[in-house]
């Protein structure tokens, strides 16, 4: 009797885990991490996408030789602009997207991605975010470059 009941106590905590693993919040983080960063911004599709998933005051940290550098969102979609006319064509391979992890606290999420092109593995990163009246929003932004 004590092993069926610490195999239905296990259960239990599994089924926990995964239904809250996949809450409406997990759900639209997802969503929005696809619309406004891996497709806006990597696979050229739409940056009005972006603007509304990155809140204006959304900073990108890069660590370069041992100093931090800041790019604001703005910056970052007047690239992606200027590049689309340069080259309107979308970029090939596609980037692609691992969820890792997305840990939710209240308002306040972080979520751990691997983005892939071409099956190989070009990023992690690690994206900060907040749940404002119109949704969840990236605030910032760290990342680990792959060779």
């Amino acid at each position: 009797m004590k092993k069926s009941s610490f195999i239905l106590l296990i259960l239990s905590i599994l089924v926990s885990i995964t239904l809250r693993a996949q809450t409406p919040d997990t759900e639209a983080i997802k969503e929005l991490i696809n619309k406004a960063y891996i497709e806006g911004l990597h696979n050229g599709g739409n940056l009005d996408e972006t603007r509304k998933g990155f809140h204006p005051g959304f900073d990108l940290l890069i660590l370069n030789n041992n100093q931090l550098e800041k790019l604001p969102i703005y910056n970052w979609i007047e690239s992606s602009e200027r590049k689309r006319k340069e080259n309107p064509n979308p970029p090939s391979p596609k980037t692609t997207v691992n969820f890792v992890n997305i840990d939710i606290t209240g308002t306040s999420a972080v979520a751990k991605i691997e983005l892939l092109r071409d099956s190989k593995l070009i990023f992690t990163d690690y994206l900060s975010l907040y749940k404002f009246e119109e949704g969840w929003r990236v605030v910032g932004k760290i990342y680990f470059k792959h060779q």
